[in-house]
């Protein structure tokens, strides 16, 4: 607080002291060549005096806040750069409080950005934890019993072992998809693109779901006949991999005796959408924004008999991101869900 006193007090010294010498260098000159002292003299030394000492003083006074407004931005790098070129400096106070504003503004998104990230975080963390309890204390509880004396059973023992398996292959199949989305989201997994049917693909991945769809009796079907390939360029892994966790996610919210659609439409230029409908149970409106997050569910009683790792549609997101392309979602409450996504359609094979 002392310094910048001082500094304050140098500042008004130093301008006083340039004027002083003006005056005086004024006043020699007036008194060498016997300067008369009439009406036009006076006005013509007071407007001498008048400009010497405004471009003194703006002179001054721009170099003292543009000393000043440097170290703030050298302090709070508005600007970001390691050297400051004077015209980048605004000594202009207006501009400065502008400057000043969108700072405090940028700093606000961000705190407010490592907020959500955080609590993001906390959040994934509790569920990651809750996915894995689940199968681990499953697995640990059988082969406790067994290590108690229960394996001498031979039918219990079989039972056991294979729910012991069972829960081993969802920690599988979640770890599998955390390495999956992590690489997703991290881009280190590059993806392949070639020209294939997404027709073929589409019926692959019925006949993959199709014991699944059988348990609940759900037909899997496409809106009409598809008697022509339609090629795409894409990466097929993955565009199968997006399908089989749209169509699953159908058949497992799903009502019994229900019905999932496929559809592939021409949408504009070069692009397709492919539609993925279901008369199931709806979703609210209000949990449609928050379908892609990592572990989201609907169902928030913690119910997990439709298995799964609740890491399939942020998945799909992050594919669909991945290949530079859009997914819609259009659902209603006791009529069904829509997923949609766009691919880019490539020349027909001759």
């Amino acid at each position: 607080m002392a310094s910048d006193s001082f500094k304050s007090y140098v500042f008004a010294m130093m301008t006083s002291l340039y004027i002083g010498l003006v005056i005086g260098v004024g006043l020699l000159l007036i008194f060498y060549f016997n300067i008369q002292f009439n009406l036009m003299a006076i006005v013509v030394i007071a407007i001498v005096g008048f400009t010497l000492s405004f471009l003194i003083i703006q002179y001054r006074v721009q170099k003292y806040i543009y000393e000043r407004l440097k170290k703030i931005y050298d302090d709070v790098s508005i600007l970001e750069e390691a050297s400051f070129p004077e015209e980048r400096i605004s000594t202009d106070m207006s501009a400065l409080e502008q400057e000043v504003q969108k700072f405090a503004e940028r700093k606000r998104l961000e705190i407010e950005g490592l907020r959500i990230t955080e609590e993001y975080r906390k959040e994934f963390m509790g569920n990651v934890a809750h996915e894995l309890k689940t199968p681990l204390f499953t697995v640990q509880g059988y082969i406790l019993t067994l290590l108690d004396g229960a394996i001498k059973d031979k039918t219990v023992r079989k039972k056991y072992l294979q729910r012991a398996d069972k829960g081993v292959e969802r920690l599988i199949y979640l770890v599998n998809d955390l390495d999956m989305i992590s690489k997703l989201e991290a881009g280190d997994l590059n993806l392949d693109y070639s020209y294939f049917d997404i027709i073929e693909v589409i019926k692959n991945t019925f006949d993959l779901l199709e014991m699944k769809a059988a348990k609940k009796n759900v037909t899997l079907t496409f809106d009409l006949e598809y008697d022509r390939p339609i090629l795409v360029n894409a990466d097929e892994e993955r565009i199968q991999q997006l399908l089989t966790n749209l169509i699953e996610n159908s058949i497992k919210y799903g009502k019994e005796n229900g019905t999932t659609e496929v559809s592939v439409q021409n949408l504009i230029q070069n692009k397709l959408l492919i539609r993925v409908t279901d008369n199931g149970e709806g979703i609210d409106q209000e949990y449609i924004p928050r379908l892609f997050e990592r572990f989201f569910r609907v169902d928030k009683s913690g119910n997990r008999k439709v298995g799964g790792s609740g890491l399939g549609l942020s998945i799909v997101k992050h594919i669909i991101e991945a290949h530079e392309e859009k997914i819609y979602v259009e659902s209603e409450l006791g009529v069904g869900s829509e997923f949609s996504f766009t691919l880019e359609k490539a020349e027909e094979l001759p």
